[in-house]
């Protein structure tokens, strides 16, 4: 059974290890080696390869991706809604999508996301297996028949809760905000009333069959993240932890590509800890982190503690950053929140790589540095992460102001006779160029 980390244990190059050397500007051996030792991965399932999915890399020896979480709630159920969604998400520039819809036609609105989404796209198959149904009617046959029908609609990567223990479950809730994943305290409730250990768990080696024949790539839920920064780095979270770890090599084993989920709600001074404690624990496997967020005060700005969070997080060791919207906390994001939080996101993930030296990732900065000093603002705009709103705001200056706003030498905010970068080409006419 042929898959990605198949193909580069045995030493050969793919079609998509090819095109995601290509994109990250390094060799396509480096990208063959990174898979083979599990600290890469190509999440791209081969029904979805054969229609729209433009592969991406995720791992530390490229950039920096960024995943935007839509999806239906039982309050509120549109697909064109969700469509729109995608659309501002690939916009402002997510590298994947996530679908996490627990209310409406479940099959229909993931098979609408999956035709119109270019980019790796993911799930959280359990949601699925609850609507209709008691969380104790849940049994082998409904996770694995779930699992495979997502498999074959194209998914590229599942949320897979198979690190929440029963044992675990005394440390969890004793927390001020207890279990705040969905996925994990579905899991949990299950495992209460059954008395029995985490099915997902139990079923891990058969899930991996079903995962490795298509190419699915495991993102191993972290069911028991911090909801809060008082429950940080506690027992409950590292527990469940080295259980992923566990995990990451049993799917390698079975030849299935994995990368592992992290909080959540960090404090900043505790980030660098949780992502080396991460790579530890968890054999160097990608790091797919929920911001995180650094404080639990700013109810409304979310996707600004997120991205504070993010930048930490990208530079001690984080792959894959997950967005957090304005709404987060709050309500389901709509079109607007959606593009506010990748928005954020990209930042972060860029803030990051330039910090860690990644290639050249600081000569867009640069660029437009020059762009701005010189006054340039086709490119100053163009060169920006957001070209939309930093046109609309620089025209609205304009306007206020009655500048024609495309060859001034100057901007609103200091005027003409107080702009510094006007009186530095004043100052370089006197002293000349570096």
């Amino acid at each position: 059974m042929t898959t990605q980390i198949k193909s580069a244990r045995d030493g050969k190059i793919t079609k998509e290890m090819k095109i995601v050397a290509k994109n990250e500007g390094i060799r396509p051996e480096i990208v063959r080696k990174e898979i083979a030792a599990g600290k890469l991965v190509i999440p791209a399932n081969k029904i979805h390869l054969k229609n729209n999915l433009k592969p991406i890399g995720i791992g530390r020896a490229v950039s920096i991706k960024v995943n935007a979480n839509i999806g239906t709630s039982s309050a509120s159920s549109s697909v064109k809604n969700e469509l729109k969604k995608l659309a501002a998400a690939l916009d402002a520039g997510a590298d994947a999508m996530m679908d996490l819809s627990t209310g409406g036609n479940l099959d229909k609105i993931r098979a609408e996301i999956i035709d119109n989404c270019p980019v790796a796209f993911g799930t959280v198959p359990v949601y699925e297996m609850i609507i209709g149904r008691d969380v104790e009617d849940i049994n082998p046959k409904i996770i694995l028949e779930t699992i495979e029908k997502q498999a074959k609609q194209g998914v590229d990567f599942f949320t897979i809760h198979a690190g929440v223990l029963k044992e675990y479950l005394p440390a969890a809730v004793k927390r001020v905000c207890g279990i705040v994943s969905r996925g994990g305290a579905l899991i949990a409730k299950w495992m209460t009333l059954k008395n029995k250990q985490n099915p997902f768990y139990e079923l891990f080696d058969d899930i991996c069959d079903i995962m490795a024949e298509y190419d699915v790539c495991f993102s191993l839920g972290d069911g028991l993240r911090p909801g809060c920064i008082a429950d940080a780095t506690d027992k409950a979270q590292i527990a469940e932890l080295k259980t992923l770890g566990e995990l990451v090599l049993r799917a390698k084993e079975k030849n299935c590509q994995v990368m592992v989920e992290g909080p959540g709600h960090i404090p900043f001074n505790q980030i660098e800890k949780n992502m080396k404690l991460q790579q530890k624990y968890c054999h160097n496997a990608p790091f797919y982190v929920l911001g995180p967020l650094v404080t639990d005060i700013a109810p409304g700005y979310d996707h600004i503690t997120s991205a504070i969070g993010g930048t930490a997080a990208g530079y001690w060791g984080a792959s894959f950053l997950c967005y957090v919207t304005p709404k987060e906390h709050l309500g389901l994001p709509d079109v607007e929140d959606v593009r506010q939080g990748v928005v954020a996101a990209k930042i972060a993930a860029h803030a990051a790589d330039v910090a860690r030296g990644f290639l050249n990732s600081a000569d867009r900065d640069k660029r437009l540095s020059i762009a701005r000093a010189s006054f340039d603002w086709k490119n100053h705009i163009a060169l920006s992460l957001d070209p939309k709103t930093a046109k609309k705001f620089h025209e609205q200056a304009c306007a206020k102001s009655g500048k024609a706003g495309t060859n001034d030498d100057f901007c609103t905010m200091c005027g003409k006779d107080w702009c510094s970068l006007r009186i530095n080409k004043e100052l370089t006419k006197i002293y000349g160029k570096k």
